[in-house]
């Protein structure tokens, strides 16, 4: 199990342990509509290697979950290299693991540590951050949040909202503003005030709106030439429900700020939870947070192990 602990490098924490079990069934229940893509093929108690309509059938099962034909071409080339016999569903659910990596971490340790959130419009992405804030806080870290969506007036009060739910600092500017000057300021507030991490909302844009990525470039080169090695984490917030568009979207937002993870959300609402293997195969991006409902503790670090084993068996062991 992956613990805000171990997502931000601190030792394990007890009671984080004791209360992971409830977040694993929302997990198994929010991808109970890509789980059941599934279950036809893996229904069954046997599964023959040599049948290779068997093969077809799990392949067209793992498309429609919307694992993308790349990756499920590479789960399909390892369960054939293993020599899958009897019960498939724990063999694929270890190569899946295996094809989602390690569980990541944040990279928070400088001080202050900035944190760029990308992506686009209706994502859930302010509401990402207010709640990584509030964790952050949490956890020991002081936190400014910065509201370069200069753009959309809600967006700006939705965060201000959040920061003083997450007893975090505030850094706005007027309607219209320049998006990268908030950034810089914000981080200037951070040396000044000796906060330890500095989370910058973007506004949400199109990967497809050339004219604003170069403006989300322009944001990242301003936070690097005010602060050395900076930013320390890009996230891509990725809404679940797009299915393979997302992929496309973390190749370009990719090009324009360098992401570093994923932050994956509207896992309750979607059948294309396989999204995030397309995302970690073809892209070599880790999904570091998840997102299965609205509540704060909804959020949460990413665990291979218990996605895939939620995907695919929804089993919580």
């Amino acid at each position: 199990m992956t613990t805000w602990s171990a997502l931000l490098g601190d030792e394990e924490r007890v009671e984080e342990r004791a209360a992971e079990p409830g977040f694993l069934g929302r997990l198994r229940d929010s991808l109970g509509k890509s789980r059941r893509a599934l279950t036809g093929e893996l229904a069954a108690a046997a599964f023959d290697p040599a049948d290779d309509e068997a093969w077809e059938r799990l392949e067209e099962a793992l498309i429609a979950a919307d694992v993308g034909v790349p990756a499920t071409a590479e789960l399909v080339q390892r369960l054939e290299a293993r020599g899958v016999t009897g019960n498939l569903t724990e063999a694929l659910v270890d190569e899946a693991s295996s094809l989602l990596g390690e569980p990541g971490t944040l990279a928070i340790r400088e001080r202050p540590s900035v944190l760029l959130v990308v992506g686009v419009n209706g994502t859930g992405k302010t509401t990402t951050i207010g709640k990584l804030a509030y964790h952050l806080n949490e956890h020991g870290r002081s936190v400014i949040v910065a509201a370069a969506d200069t753009f959309r007036a809600a967006a700006e009060e939705q965060l201000e909202i959040w920061a003083k739910r997450a007893q975090a600092d505030f850094v706005g500017s007027e309607r219209g503003g320049d998006p990268a000057a908030v950034a810089y300021d914000a981080i200037g507030a951070a040396t000044a005030r000796g906060r330890d991490v500095v989370v910058v909302d973007t506004a949400g844009r199109l990967h497809t709106q050339t004219n604003l990525m170069e403006e989300l470039a322009k944001i990242r080169r301003v936070i690097e030439s005010r602060l050395e090695g900076a930013p320390h984490e890009t996230l891509l917030v990725v809404d679940a429900t797009t299915g393979q568009n997302g992929v496309r979207q973390a190749q370009l937002f990719g090009e324009a700020v360098e992401v570093s993870g994923v932050a994956l959300t509207k896992l309750d609402g979607s059948a294309k939870g396989g999204v995030a293997l397309a995302i970690a195969h073809e892209l070599g991006l880790p999904v570091k947070l998840v997102g299965v409902g609205e509540a704060i503790e909804d959020l949460r670090p990413f665990n291979p192990g218990d996605f895939a084993r939620a995907l695919i068996s929804g089993d919580e062991r």
